[in-house]
């Protein structure tokens, strides 16, 4: 079970084994990047945040209380991470998506013409996204990209699950509303 495999490395890392942690690492590490990214919607940020998360796994996993599944415990990090590095840009008024040189090719099997398509559909989608409040922005990412179940965005978030769905409902509903007015 992924769980108590988790617990063991968990277990192991603080009984002094590095090899442990890496394990952690590798296992987590772009899970964790990729969900920064759905969040802040550029390379630079996601990367950052991910070294901030593994940084805090490092100094706080001690914390850990096996309550919770691992991957539960350090998508709270992400989230949280995430959420301050927005504030941050807020504050400095900088918010900008577009990272082209770091685009994730969607399907590499497509032809040119259908990429280019797929592209600008996500490239509408983040822009849509980037309108949204905090809230909203996070339960539509944890629910469409990170295609988690909201008992599981609720045990994340420490938010009810009739809220999250008040949330997506109007994200969803958003997100519809802002893509058919840019086609």
């Amino acid at each position: 079970m992924v769980q108590d495999a988790d617990f063991d490395l968990v277990k192991q890392f603080l009984e002094g084994s590095e090899p442990a942690f890496n394990e952690i690492v590798r296992k987590y590490q772009k899970r964790i990047y990729w969900h920064a990214r759905q969040m802040l919607g550029n390379h630079l940020d996601a990367d950052e945040v991910t070294q901030e998360v593994l940084i805090v796994m490092y100094k706080k996993l001690k914390s850990f209380n096996y309550q919770s599944n691992l991957f539960t415990w350090i998508y709270r990090i992400v989230t949280t991470r995430s959420l301050n590095q927005i504030r941050k840009r807020k504050v400095k008024n900088f918010f900008s998506i577009n990272d082209d040189e770091n685009e994730v090719d969607l399907k590499s099997d497509v032809d040119i013409v259908n990429d280019i398509v797929n592209k600008e559909k996500l490239e509408r989608v983040r822009k849509v996204l980037e309108t949204l409040p905090v809230k909203q922005r996070q339960i539509f990412v944890m629910r469409n990209f990170e295609q988690l179940s909201y008992e599981e965005i609720s045990e994340i978030t420490g938010k009810s699950v009739g809220g999250l769905k008040a949330n997506y409902f109007h994200a969803i509903k958003k997100v519809l509303e802002k893509t058919n007015e840019h086609k």
